[in-house]
């Protein structure tokens, strides 16, 4: 039995020949490409949610089609499409102006896919979180004679944080897990990390476990990461229990 004990530590271990420092070098991967994915999407559901908000009908049919597509579309598909379709557009239009090719950089197309992907998420999400702000708190901030920067920054923005947070919680726990998905095309996460010390030691157990406990710990840090901000936007509000 502590031989069995001593087997799993040194498989586990941070320092080689262990597997440990893999798995949490392809977790902090994880967390890097998750962080900046969701802040991409952010950016672009926010754009998005605004723009179907403005009443101009091209740009709200355009945005629709949009959300509609990417969230019909299997995930797997789109990071395979739009990494290969994307890189060799790139490529292609480049060659047109007659420039040389360039090899997209692993890290940068994960986050640059799985932020468009979430973008159409979120753009639901705060659409959906603007729409539940009572329309005299804007008409009010009009009246005042704020801007439209202003009046996103002041009253929008505080106002629809505590109706947005709960989507935006569980969308970052998605984009989480969808970062397994960018193993597919040759970034090492934790995922790809988990598959590679499996198949190097053939104790898929063992380290798919580790991976499990890994993930297990991401997600309860995020949740009281998130539980604090919302303490914070929620501040001054009646608690409903």
């Amino acid at each position: 039995m502590a031989t069995a004990q001593q087997g799993i530590l040194d498989l586990l271990s941070p320092y080689p020949p262990g597997w440990g420092g893999v798995l949490l070098a392809g977790a902090v991967s994880t967390v890097a490409i998750s962080a900046c994915a969701f802040a991409v999407g952010l950016l672009l559901g926010t754009g998005g949610a605004l723009g179907k908000l403005s009443g101009n009908r091209l740009l709200r049919l355009l945005l629709d089609f949009y959300t509609t597509v990417i969230r019909a579309v299997p995930e797997l598909i789109l990071i395979v499409g739009l990494y290969y379709a994307g890189t060799d557009g790139l490529n292609r239009l480049l060659a047109a102006f007659g420039l040389p090719p360039v090899n997209v950089n692993g890290f940068v197309a994960a986050v640059a896919v799985l932020g468009f992907v979430q973008g159409a998420y979120m753009t639901e999400v705060l659409r959906g979180a603007i729409l539940a702000i009572p329309v005299g708190q804007i008409e009010a901030a009009k009246a005042f004679g704020m801007g439209p920067v202003l009046r996103f920054r002041r009253v929008l923005l505080p106002a629809l944080l505590p109706n947005a947070l709960p989507g935006l919680a569980n969308l970052w726990m998605s984009i989480t897990k969808d970062s397994a998905l960018v193993a597919v095309v040759g970034y090492q996460e934790l995922a790809l990390a988990t598959r590679l010390a499996g198949a190097s030691t053939k104790h898929y157990f063992v380290f798919f476990l580790a991976s499990a406990l890994l993930y297990l710990a991401i997600t309860l840090v995020s949740n009281v990461v998130f539980k604090l901000i919302e303490g914070r936007v929620r501040r001054g509000q009646p608690r409903l229990a």
